[in-house]
Order: structure tokens, then sequence, then C-alpha cells
């Protein structure tokens, strides 16, 4: 091996005074340099020294501490876990060398790396685990020449200093951190070279300390141009807001895929850029002057302040309209593809979003307007969307827009859209407000049918006391000429115990019950509503078993909790929840008369009176809900046809199908809903029918099972059903 130590001449007076156009990327000082002939490994034994390598060898440094090292054309640099600490340019890679640094650290007064070119023909550095400082800038890439990080800093941390300036070069990073005491990236052009300049960002943070993250700026003679790909959670951070800056006649093309920026993107005028959103990204900032925008993939961007683009194509995309106590103004040349606009309105001031469509407006386009528990003080129209031509639609994402008591539409007149306040439907927080309300009556006669079933037992025992438990279920369906239509389904479970009156000719009995129940009611759109009762009840029975005529009577107190989810039109949920109290009675009297064979028939007629609290809630979107007492007073008339089939040794098995006519008298049940009044009507008339088996399994045990339909002019029960177990005493 060779070597031999010369002096390291000025820029311009040696082969080697490479252009990183327009900057040198020789050193200005003289340095005496150790120079590299062949093959050479160094390691920490060797003095602190600098080295240039020559054409066609490659210097192989492990664990070694050195100062400056430059790679002629066609040479190559091996180093790693070493340090590299220069007064001037700490690493120079000439053009067709090749540089990997790995587990390195790198410090320079000058410029930490310089990749340089000679003519057309660029360079390579490649950094690995390692930390690049430079006093004027972190690294500078020529045209044609690749800078790639991976798990690296960069950073210039002089005043004015970049973290990588770069001409028509590739810059690929990957998990690392791009930092300049001014801008994070600066592209410059190169008259020189013809291209473009190519960043690609993965996992890695550019931050301009000092002014924008990434700058790109050439001149009117020799406009600079830059590709850039910001991908998978890449951060982009300006001191002064600014993620892109483009001035001095230049371009840029910057793609967001899977990352989320803040910040402002600022095109100069005679400058141009084009921004495109993917893959579930987001930018949260203002644009100015960009040439054109394209949203992909449910990516977002959120305006900040009002806006202008020229083209904006979306693809499954959104644009937010800021925050709902800013209003904006976005103008677009040309709209295309198929998106949503976030927007909010407010019809009590008239301020509202506004999207003005100067050129030609082409696709299908959601507006998603933010909802409101508050009404409008005036059903005004706010106008939102005005197209100068082309065949666009704009429709309300969910068909609504819900504020307060009301949800409102979206009506197209000629080339504008407005919010109609006087096109309204009840909105879903009122709707969930009046199920509640009327929920209450289903709850307590779900819950009394176990009871009336107990009642028939006592009947088909000849009145032996006992303690009982029952577990039984409900559907009902109300129908929206009851006020609101809703689903309801009910499971609960009663238990109780009774014992005989002490008065009169002894055939009477008296019980108490306690039970729980629980009603999920579905309003659909993902409005729901939950009932959890707790009751308390009385009942006592008579029968003449001479004559067969009986008599059924019951007390019930009732707890119930209620809770509201309502889904709004702007994709939130609002919730609230309140308590009240109820309590009813039922009173049945019929007759019993015994046929042949074992056959009998139960004519009979029922009535009910039931009072539930009124009570006064709020939803946490600020809709006030006010419901009067509830009142219930039903009626019934019906028979039942059965046959006890005596199976011998105090088994007997009663098979029995009821049908009834029943009517509810209340149909002015009150609800308010921010001062608006609604009424609940569960009122008129309905069949019911049934059918069941209660089995005696001996002397002591029975079993009881009961199947129960009805419809009627509100609501209709597609099914119910009740199974119980008795122990006489």
């Amino acid at each position: 091996m060779k070597t031999h130590r010369a002096p390291f001449m000025k820029a311009g007076k040696h082969a080697f005074a490479l252009a990183l156009a327009p900057l040198c990327l020789v050193s200005e000082a003289t340095l005496a340099l150790t120079t590299i002939r062949e093959d050479q490994t160094i390691d920490a034994s060797v003095a602190l020294d600098s080295y240039q390598v020559l054409t066609g060898a490659t210097l192989t440094a492990n664990g070694a501490a050195t100062q400056q090292i430059q790679l002629r054309a066609g040479s190559a640099l091996g180093f790693s876990a070493g340090s590299m600490i220069a007064t001037g340019d700490a690493l120079l890679v000439g053009s067709g060398a090749v540089a990997r640094v790995t587990g390195s650290t790198i410090v320079s007064e000058g410029r930490g790396i310089a990749a340089a070119r000679t003519g057309e023909v660029g360079s390579t550095v490649e950094l690995v685990g390692s930390t690049v400082t430079g006093r004027q800038g972190g690294a500078a890439v020529a045209s044609n020449s690749r800078l790639s990080l991976s798990d690296s800093l960069l950073r210039g941390d002089g005043a004015g200093s970049f973290g990588v300036r770069m001409f028509n070069g590739q810059l690929d990073a990957l998990s690392s951190q791009i930092i300049g005491a001014q801008q994070g990236i600066l592209v410059n052009a190169d008259a020189a070279v013809a291209g473009q300049a190519a960043i690609n960002l993965q996992n890695t943070l550019v931050e301009g300390q000092a002014g924008a993250a990434i700058v790109v700026a050439g001149s009117a003679a020799a406009p600079a141009s830059a590709k850039i790909n910001v991908g998978n959670g890449s951060r982009l951070v300006g001191s002064d807001g600014t993620l892109l800056e483009v001035r001095n006649a230049s371009s840029a093309d910057m793609t967001v895929d899977n990352a989320h920026l803040v910040g402002n993107v600022n095109v100069e005028d005679g400058s141009s850029a084009t921004l495109t959103l993917n893959n579930r990204s987001s930018l949260t900032g203002h644009l100015d002057g960009v040439s054109s925008l394209s949203i992909k993939d449910q990516s977002t961007w959120i305006m900040t302040q009002d806006a202008s683009v020229g083209d904006l194509a979306l693809n499954d995309g959104n644009v937010q309209f800021g925050q709902p106590d800013a209003y904006h103004r976005l103008t677009v040349e040309n709209l295309s593809g198929s998106g949503t606009f976030v927007m909010h309105a407010d019809f009590s001031t008239g301020q509202t979003d506004f999207l003005d469509v100067t050129g030609q407006a082409t696709g299908n386009h959601s507006l998603l307007i933010g909802s409101s528990g508050k009404d409008p003080e005036a059903e005004n129209q706010l106008h939102v969307v005005h197209a100068a031509s082309g065949d666009a639609t704009f429709s309300l994402l969910n068909g609504r827009v819900d504020l307060g008591a009301f949800s409102y539409g979206l009506v197209q007149r000629g080339e504008d859209w407005f919010l109609d306040g006087s096109r309204k439907v009840i909105s879903p927080g009122t709707q969930s407000a009046l199920a509640l309300f009327n929920a209450a009556p289903t709850v307590w006669y779900g819950e009394l049918a176990s009871l009336r079933s107990r009642m028939g037992e006592l009947r088909l025992q000849g009145g032996q006391p006992g303690a009982w438990v029952r577990a039984y279920g409900n559907k009902f369906d109300v129908a929206a000429s009851s006020g609101v239509a809703y689903k309801q389904v009910q499971q609960g479970m009663s238990f109780g115990a009774d014992a005989p009156l002490p008065i009169g000719d002894g055939q009477w009995l008296v019980g108490a019950l306690a039970g729980y129940s629980r009603s999920d009611l579905d309003l659909s759109q993902g409005t729901s509503g939950d009932v959890d009762s707790y009751y308390l009840g009385l009942y006592t029975t008579w029968l003449d078993k001479q004559s067969g005529y009986y008599f059924d009577g019951v007390v019930k107190l009732n707890r119930f909790e209620n809770d509201a989810k309502v889904a709004l039109s702007d994709g939130d949920q609002a919730k609230g929840d309140y308590s009240n109290m109820g309590v009813g009675a039922s009173a049945e009297f019929g007759r019993h008369i015994a046929l042949d064979n074992g056959y009998f028939i139960e004519p009979y007629t029922q009535w009910s009176v039931a009072r539930f609290e009124g009570k006064d809630y709020t939803l946490d979107n600020g809709l006030q809900a006010k419901g009067d007492a509830v009142h219930s007073v039903l009626g019934k008339l019906g028979s039942t046809l059965g046959r006890n089939i005596d199976l011998g040794e105090a088994r007997v098995i009663q098979p029995y199908v009821r049908a009834a006519y029943a009517h509810e008298f209340i149909n002015n049940n009150q609800v308010k809903v921010n001062g608006h009044r609604f009424d609940n009507d569960l009122s008129g008339s309905r069949a019911e029918l049934g059918v069941g088996v209660a089995v005696s399994m001996a002397e002591r045990l029975q079993v009881h099972a009961d199947f129960d339909y009805s419809a009627g002019e509100h609501i209709d029960q597609p099914w119910g059903v009740n199974l119980g177990l008795r122990y006489s005493w």
C-alpha cells in the first residue's frame, strides 16, 4: 500500500474542484491529506488524520476517528462505529463515488456531507444509525446524486443553516430526523442539469427551526422543481407554521400518504404546486396558491381560514371547514369526483361555511353539516354551495341536519344549494325523548302479564298459596302515528309469594311481588334508549269454587332509570338520562265455567290505570326535554278456552287459548322539546291472542308457559313469552 501526503488545493486549482452547483464541494482551507491509492483498512489505532481516496480505491474504517475524508470519482468508503470531526466540510463524495456510514458520528464546521457530481454523474451516500451535524448544513446533495438515511439524524446547527440542501438529486429518509436551523430541506435549481429533485420521507421528521420545513426556491432563469412524498407517519414542522414553501418561479408536487400534517402550504405568485392526500392522511392548515388538490382514500384537509385552490378532485376524500365556532369560505376553480364537505351553519345568526365553485363542478358530493341540540331562532334559509356550471350533485350526508327539536333538509335552486329551515321533521333527539316517555306504559303492562299468568295458576290449583318465579320477554312495535316509531324489546324476571287471607269465606289469597326488567328501544339510524325498571307490588285473588266467579287485583310501584343515546346527523352522539316513578293498579273480574270432559271457558274483563311521573332532562348537546305525567287507562274484554287433562297422581295439564279486545283511552300525553309541544298517543284498540299451558308436575310443583301476540292501531306485539315455576305450600 502506498500513501502520499499532499496539499489540498483551493477550488479551481485542482482536478478535484467538483461543482455542487452553485456550491463548491471542496474546502476553502488548504489541508494536508493522506492519499489512499488502493484498498486500505484503518481502525481506532490510527492517528487522527484527513484522507483522500483516489479513483478505484476503497477506504474501510472500523472504529476509527478521523478528520475530513474526500472520495474522488469512482472511489468508495465504508465507515462504521467511528467519528469524523472536521473544521471544514467533513465528508466530500465525488462523482461515481459511494460512501456508507454506519453507527457513526460526523461533526463539521462546514457541511457534514457533500454528495457532488461531475457533469451528469452524481454520487451516493448512505447513512445508517448515524448522526451528522454541520455548522453550515447537515448535507448538500448535487443533481443526480443520492443521499439515503435510515435511523439517522441529519442537522444543520449554525445560523441560517439547512438540514439538507439539494438540487436535482434524490433524498430517501426512513425513521430519521432532518433538522435545519433555518430550513429543514432546501431545494435549489441546477441550470446545468435538467431534472427534478426527488424526496421520499418514511416515518421521518423534517423541521425548519427558523423557517419552513421544506423550501423549493430557484429563480426566473432557473426554476427549481421537486417531487415530494411524505409517507407513513412522517412529520413536517416549520417554525413559522409553513410545511412547504414554493417561490421564485419554482414548482413542487407533494404527496402525503398515511401521514398527518399540521401547517401551511404557501405558493408564491408565478410558482406552482400540486398536493395529493392519500391513504387516510390529514392536513390541517392553510393552502395558499395551490393549483391542484387531490384528496383520496378517506383523507381529510382541515381548513383553518378562507382559502382558494385551482382544481379540487375528491375520491372518497373530505374537506373540513375548520371548527364549529368559525366559518370559512372555500373558492375552487373546478370540482370533480366524489367526497364530503364537513361544514357548519348557525340559523340564529345566518353564519355558515360556504363552497364557491367558480368554474365547472362535476361528480356527487355530500355535505356533513354540524348538528346542535339548540333550535334556530328563525327558520330562514342558509346558502351553503354555489356552482357556476356543471352537473354536480350535492346532498346531505345522512339525509338531514339535526338542529334542536327538528331536522332540516337541503334544496337546490338553480346553481345554488340552501339549507332550508322550512322543510323539517322531528330530530333523533326529539324521537328519543318521545320514545322514552312513551315506553313506560308498555314496560308496566309487559311486567303485569307475568302476574296475570300467576293468577291462572292459582285457579288451576284451587287457590293454593305458594312461592313463584317467572322469566318473560316481550317485543313491541310502536307506529309513527303514536308520535314516534320505535321497536322495544323487554326482558325481565318477577318473583313473589302468597298466603290465605282469613276473611269472608276464606277464598282470598294475598301476595307480594318484586322484579326487574330491561327494555331496549331501537329508533333506527343508530339512535337508541334503554329503560331499567325495578318494581314492588301487592296482589290479591278471590275465587268462588261453587259459582266459578273470580277477582284478581294488583297494585304495583315502579322506579324507571332511562338512558338515551342519540346518533346525530354529523356522526356525533348525544346522551342523556333521567329517573322517574310510576304506580298503577289492575282489576280483573271473570268466571270459570266448567264444561264436559275437562273443558272450561273463562270470560273476563280487565281494567288498568297507571300514572308515570313527568320529568325534565337535557341531552349533553343542549337539547331540553320535558315530559308531562303519562297516564294510561286500559280496558279489556276477552275469554279463555282451555281444558284440564288429569294424568293422575296430582298431575294436571292445562292447555288454553285466549282472545281479547283491548282499548287504550288516553290520547294526549304531552312532551315538550326545546319548548315545542308533541303528543304521545298509544290510544286506540287492539286485538290480543295468547296460547299457553300450565302443568302440575306434582302435588306442590307447577310450571307454566305463555305466548302472546297483539295487533292494533298504534302498537303491535309480535311476540311475548312468559315462563314460570311455582311451588305450593
